[in-house]
Parts: structure tokens; sequence; C-alpha cells
């Protein structure tokens, strides 16, 4: 029997395991920097699942590891969850992991728990039927992601010293193959004003009018923003806007807004901050690229700037023609080759390394952030197969 065949009817038969470790994952509360429970549970699932090496790093990050070869792999998927939102939203107990209908429910289930558990699978599958002498597989729950897109990658890299010739990124793709997505940045936008007395305010200098004004002008940027016939447009949006004064009877003497940019490609982090710098000339105002640095449940603080490049991997590209050609031995048809509109932990691994990066993962993309999160079952299936093909093809 082909190889591929063997690999879909494990991961079928595996259905129920693969299933249930999400939802023992998904009943887990973990938003970024409070990722201990669930990294501690990912991590005996590898070791149940008979990974070589299984370990935490200094940041949180979980782990395994299958083969000692050459050629090195990495199936990537972050471990934190966003916040549920406003309950009321949800038909079902967010954090129940709910296996109900062919879905696995709960906050997590497309963003992203689904992929790493699925790739767990993978795991298990591979060192029944054997992974290529040639081949070392890295799979990697990571923290962090939903605060600051790409950190976790940068540690592994950076610090832990693991540079793969691949990652598979395993956010949702609703099954189909993506080979980009538009970067993005946050920038604040200081605006300094004089304050006055409110009766008398053109003693003054409000800084809520330099700042309103600068946002029109804002406005009209978004609109004249450069598009690429693949990844897109790129935008602008104000996302935060804050005002002080000494009093309510006063002239604002401070205001900032926050902007979140995403950039298409050709745009980078300098022509975004130019193009802002020149909405203000002439105003008291500071452009800033703000700074990540938080904590990690670990007690380690780790930080790099808030500027998520944009990347993409043509389709004749090795990495996605292996994906395609996986994808057929496996179902029998093309896949859809796209892009995300979201940013994920590729920012970081290809936008700033340049390690390829090819994008599969179970779920859709929609569900991400939204109340009614689920997975189907099938999407699981499917998603550990072909992990587990794509390294054996690699």
């Amino acid at each position: 029997m082909e190889l591929s065949k063997q690999i879909l009817i494990k991961a079928e038969e595996y259905k129920d395991y693969t299933a249930n470790n999400l939802s023992k994952l998904i009943q887990i509360k973990s938003l970024s920097t409070q990722e201990k429970e669930v990294a501690i549970t990912m991590k005996k699932m590898m070791e149940e699942a008979n990974f070589d090496e299984v370990r935490i790093d200094g940041l949180g990050n979980v782990i395994g590891r299958i083969g000692r070869g050459k050629k090195i792999i990495a199936i990537d998927g972050h471990i934190d969850t966003v916040e549920l939102g406003n309950r009321d939203a949800w038909d079902f107990d967010p954090l129940g992991g709910e296996i109900k209908d062919g879905f696995v429910q709960g906050r997590g289930a497309a963003d992203q728990t689904g992929g790493p558990v699925a790739a767990i699978t993978a795991g298990k599958i591979l060192k029944e039927v054997g992974l290529a002498d040639d081949v070392t597989l890295y799979v990697t729950g990571t923290v962090m992601e939903e605060d600051c897109d790409g950190l976790c990658w940068k540690y592994i890299i950076e610090e832990e010293r693991i540079k793969p010739d691949c990652v598979i990124v395993t956010e949702p793709t609703n099954l189909n193959i993506y080979r980009g997505h538009r970067g993005r940045m946050e920038i604040q936008v200081s605006f300094y004003g004089l304050s006055a007395h409110g009766s008398a305010p053109e003693r003054g200098q409000n800084a809520i009018y330099m700042a309103s004004r600068a946002a029109l002008e804002i406005e009209k940027l978004n609109e004249q923003l450069a598009v690429d016939p693949f990844l897109g447009k790129g935008s602008v949006t104000i996302s935060e806007f804050i005002s002080s004064s000494p009093s309510l009877c006063a002239v604002s003497d401070f205001t900032k807004i926050h902007l979140d940019r995403r950039l298409t490609w050709g745009e980078d982090k300098e022509l975004a901050l130019n193009q802002v710098k020149e909405i203000v000339s002439g105003m008291n105002a500071k452009v800033e690229l703000l700074k990540y640095k938080k904590k990690a449940y670990t007690g380690l603080e780790y930080g790099m700037e808030k500027y998520y490049p944009t990347w993409r991997i043509e389709e004749d590209h090795p990495v996605i023609q292996n994906g395609i050609m996986s994808f057929k031995e496996l179902f029998g048809k093309n896949p859809l080759v796209d892009k995300w509109t979201f940013s994920t932990n590729a920012v970081t691994i290809n936008g700033i390394y340049k390690i390829p990066v090819v994008g599969f993962g179970p779920g859709n993309e929609e569900l991400a952030h939204a109340p009614n999160e689920k997975v189907p079952i099938d999407h699981l299936v499917k998603a550990s197969a072909f992990y587990a093909n794509y390294c054996n093809n690699f």
C-alpha cells in the first residue's frame, strides 16, 4: 500500500484521539502570557505520542522532536487564545470543548489549537509508519502570538538556535494551501497642545483639533495605499483616540491616536512611518513605531518592535509544490492555493528570517476571534494526514 494511503487510514483511525486532545486543551483557558497549564498538557500529549524529545523552552514554547536528519521541518501552531468576548453571543460553552455533530467546539478550536493538535497526531503517525531518515521534525506549540505575532519564533531562532528549512504554519486555512499574507505594524502618534481655560480657548492650542485634522488625512491616506494583485491593498485605520486636559473646563493639551497599519507587498515600516510623518508635518506631534515587551508565563521578559513584515512565497517554490503534491496524493484533487487575511507567526519566520513557509490548517479563518468558534473533526483528520505526508515528501 502506498505510504500516503497508510497515513490517511491512520489519521482516520486516530479521529477520536485527535478530537479528544483538542477538547481537553479548549477546556484550559490560555490567554497570552498565561499558557502554562495548556503547555504542560500539550507536552504530555507529545510524550504520550512517543516523540523522541519534548521540552518547554525559556519563553514557554512546547518543542517536540522526531528524528535527527539533516533536513529540518517544523509544524507550528500557537497555543494562546483571545478572550471569550460576550458570552451571550455564544450558543455553547466557549470553554466546554464539546464534541458535537462532527465538530469540536470552543475558543481556540480554529484559532488555533486544532492545528498543533493535528500536528501531534501527525507525529504519532510518523512514529508508526516511519519518518524519512534524512528529516528532523519539530512540532511547536508556541506562546504569546495573539499579543505579538512571531515573538515566539524570534526566541526559537535566536535563543534556541533552531532554524528549520521549512515551516508549516497551521493557522486555519479551510484545508487550503496558503502562501502569504499582508504584514502589519502598530503606530502611535502623540499630539502636544497648550492648555488654556475653556472660557478662552483662543489662548491655547487644542491637541484634539490637531489630532482630528490628522485623522481626516489618515482616512484619505487609506484610500491611496498600494495594491498588490495577490495580497490585496494596504490599509490604515485609527483604532484608538485618547485625549487629556487639566480639567473638563480646559483646552486639551495632549492627544494620542493608535494606528493599525496593514502592509501589502512593497510596503515596509519606513514607508508607512514617513507617510504619517508627512501628514503631521508642521504640527507639534511625535510618530512612533510601538514596541512589545512583556513577561512570559515562565517569568522571562522578552520583546520586539511591533513591525510584522509582509511575506509571500511564489507558487512554484518547492515548499508550495510539495504541499500541492502531498495534498493530491492524499485526496485525489488539486488544493486551492491562496492567502490569509490576518497575520500569523510567518511574519517573523519568513518576513524577517526568510525561512520558507507553507500554510495549511484545519478550520475557517472567519471564526477566528468570533463567537461560536468550532472546527470540523474531518478537518483535523485531513490536516493530520497532510502534515505527516508533507514531512515524508520533504
